[in-house]
């Protein structure tokens, strides 16, 4: 098994010489660009130099430029504007009010759990299991305050 180790390398690393091929950049009427190895494939198209680099990312795509607002859109004066994001401000606060009473529940919820050792749980994973719905609660209700924290930072 030994004997062969050393055969095995030495074919791996003759390989990749052997999968070469010369690649053709085409360009059709529309714009769009394809590349082929296919010579039947590559009329009117480009070899590309050996080592060249080819991407397989599409480019990203452009989008149309930004048009003005049409003046018979309808504005919010910035009295108007100010009021909602005060309104929009409350409510966010509320609910990471309630988040946060949630969350120091399920802190209390967990950490009553934790403390708890029944007679069939033996095995430390059936405590793990027992515990992992609690602890989830308490993960959810951090990521929810995190992202009301985030929306309220946002506002202007």
């Amino acid at each position: 098994m030994r004997q062969l180790r050393p055969l095995a390398l030495s074919l791996a690393l003759l390989a990749p010489p052997l999968a070469h091929a010369d690649v053709y950049k085409c360009v059709d009427a529309e714009g769009r660009t394809t590349y082929t190895n296919d010579r039947s494939l590559a009329r009117n198209c480009k070899m590309l130099e050996q080592g060249q680099a080819v991407s397989s990312v599409p480019a990203p795509r452009q989008t149309a430029p930004a048009t003005s607002t049409p003046s018979s859109f309808p504005r919010v004066s910035a009295d108007t504007q100010r009021a909602r994001d005060n309104s929009r401000r409350e409510v966010l606060e509320g609910e990471l009010a309630t988040e946060e009473k949630s969350l120091a529940a399920a802190r209390q919820e967990l950490s009553e759990q934790e403390a708890i050792r029944t007679g069939d749980e033996r095995n430390y994973q059936r405590v793990l299991e027992r515990l992992k719905p609690y602890q989830d609660r308490v993960e959810l209700h951090q990521r929810n305050i995190e992202a009301l924290r985030r929306e309220i930072t946002n506002l202007r």
